[in-house]
């Protein structure tokens, strides 16, 4: 059955791939190499750097897959592996493709500038400033979600911790060898990889083992030194070397589960409304896309493409492989944690009472036992490994936890990096303009809100900002190219429907999560529950302004020089 999972999923997305997306660059946009990009116009050496589609695969995909496409689906698996797989092939094929593709080639035809400076020009300048405090709100979830789940892992493996310490000195190595020495590119990625595979072995024998919140702590202070930092120094290095962890450890699991075949051990499918949400009884529909966000679409994307990506795209053509690229790499990923888990998931657990009523209402909680929902992936991942190729299981594990950590900490500071430019919108005061300071509340306020509720918690809220963002970009996008590109009606309502249908079921989502779980965290932690009850209800409001915004924008006519071709100026 795995077999057989994982040759659809990579047909899937290779004809996606060749015969969608290619229609999309060549018919719909018209991807021209001729046209400088924003990473040519506007060069700093800061944000606008013209870069190798291979290093920018590694940026952009480690930015946007962080422990998502691994977290949401291991969550999901108290629902069933079969609700969560149907899920996330949905998604990708209708929504997060299109999604992602679109939202970096709409920045870089608009000299590099973000998704909510796109809705302010497309919509109103209230609709823009509307969309920033949104974003404000989506990145202090993702970064309270994010250094929750790192310190988890971190907490109950110290040698992925020391892994990952060593890892990030091997990218800034890395990036001095690749931009500051005379090597080039194959000798400086040759020693990079060598580093890389020192910090697994010195994992083993230096395991550092230190309490979540204490990590908390130091996650935070990463965090802002990190983003603070230009992006040559450490996020394009990690995020390239990230690339053929990315690949090794693809190849490696869905190279095991093609040769693992055998029936599905766990149940297809649990009850309805599982105990998925803060141990209360969570309906697949419409909670699941707070569950399972970046495997499928993800509204962060469209923070990334716009916010660094299109900064470092280098031609056009290269948006393709990519966002679109990402996107299918994404949901390719995340097909490996679900099938995983449901070969070999009962062996991960066992001891548990796996039967489907007892999974539906304990799963949740049973997990942190093994490192959280990070945890028994690489658990099973490494079982998968072992049986099929034979290579140990307990460093096979790190290797994977150590994949997922390094994703998880390239979104956290690129989220915090992108904190500090809505920061610096939002507020422009001269002393949040220093790199360092504009992060530091954002970073301050998601640790805060991380310190007690965990991943369990904090998931869903990001999980509903997420997923609401996304419709929200899908619809400025709709807009974009209904007006700058003429599209046939298929393309309109192929953008169009998705993001209506994800618009109605986040909505429902998020009031579901007020009414059903945060009254427990308010009696539990008041400050907690005063600050998420005030997070969702402007979600809430700031989303039904947009909607408002956006409806009118659809049916009144382009202004005189409204988006489209590349500004004249200097960098945004």
């Amino acid at each position: 059955m795995t077999t057989l999972g994982i040759l659809m999923a990579g047909g899937l997305y290779l004809l996606l791939y060749h015969l969608y997306g290619r229609r999309l660059e060549r018919h719909l946009l018209r991807a021209d190499d001729g046209r400088p990009t924003p990473a040519h116009r506007f060069r700093d050496g800061m944000d606008f750097v013209p870069t190798r589609r291979e290093v920018l695969f590694g940026h952009h995909f480690a930015s946007i897959a962080g422990a998502s496409p691994i977290v949401g689906p291991a969550i999901a698996m108290a629902w069933g592996w079969l609700p969560g797989l149907l899920w996330i092939w949905m998604g990708n094929v209708f929504l997060g493709a299109v999604h992602d593709y679109l939202s970096l080639m709409a920045s870089v035809r608009n000299d590099g500038r973000s998704i909510q400076w796109l809705a302010g020009r497309l919509m109103s300048s209230r609709a823009g400033k509307f969309f920033q405090f949104f974003i404000l709100f989506t990145v202090i979830l993702i970064v309270a979600a994010f250094a929750s789940i790192i310190a988890t892992l971190f907490a109950a493996h110290g040698e992925v911790a020391t892994a990952s310490i060593l890892f990030i000195l091997a990218a800034l190595i890395t990036g001095w060898l690749l931009y500051r020495s005379p090597l080039g590119l194959v000798p400086a990625t040759l020693a990079g990889l060598v580093l890389t595979a020192g910090a697994v072995a010195a994992g083993f024998f230096f395991p550092l083992h230190l309490s979540e919140k204490t990590w908390l702590l130091i996650l935070g202070g990463y965090a802002v030194v990190a983003s603070s930092l230009p992006v040559w120094v450490l996020l394009q290095p990690r995020d390239y070397l990230n690339a053929f962890l990315l690949w090794v450890g693809l190849a490696l699991g869905a190279g095991a589960l093609l040769l693992l075949g055998g029936a599905l051990s766990w149940p297809a499918f649990t009850a309805w409304s599982a105990r998925v949400v803060a141990g209360q009884p969570s309906p697949f529909w419409p909670v699941v896309p707070l569950i399972i966000a970046c495997g499928a679409l993800s509204g962060f994307h469209a923070l990334v493409a716009s916010g660094t990506t299109s900064k470092q795209l280098a031609r056009e053509s290269d948006a393709l492989f990519v966002g679109f690229g990402g996107m299918l790499t994404e949901g390719f990923l995340s097909t490996v944690v679900v099938l995983a888990l449901a070969a070999l998931g009962v062996e991960v657990l066992a001891g548990k009472p796996l039967m489907p009523g007892e999974i539906a209402s304990g799963y949740v909680g049973w997990i942190r036992e093994v490192g959280g929902p990070v945890g028994v992936f690489a658990r099973a991942y490494a079982l998968a490994v072992e049986k099929t190729l034979h290579l140990p299981a307990a460093t096979v594990s790190v290797l994977a936890s150590l994949w997922v950590s390094a994703f998880a900490l390239t979104t956290l500071d690129t989220t915090a990096r992108i904190g500090r430019m809505v920061v610096r919108e939002l507020f422009p005061l001269r002393g949040l303009h220093h790199p360092f300071t504009g992060a530091l509340p954002v970073v301050l306020l998601g640790t805060w809100l991380a310190w007690d509720g965990g991943w369990r918690l904090v998931w869903p809220a990001f999980g509903g900002a997420n997923q609401m963002l996304a419709s929200i970009a899908l619809v400025t996008v709709a807009i974009w190219v209904i007006r700058h590109h003429a599209p046939s009606p298929f393309y309109r309502m192929a953008v169009l429907i998705p993001a209506a249908f994800l618009w109605i079921t986040v909505s429902l989502a998020l009031v579901w999560y007020a009414l059903a779980v945060l009254p427990g965290v308010f009696v539990r932690s008041p400050g907690q529950g005063v600050l998420l009850y005030a997070v969702v209800g402007v979600e809430l409001l700031l989303n039904l302004l947009l909607l408002h915004h956006a409806l009118r924008a659809l049916v009144r006519s382009p202004a005189s020089g409204e988006v489209g071709e590349p500004f004249a100026g200097k960098s945004p």
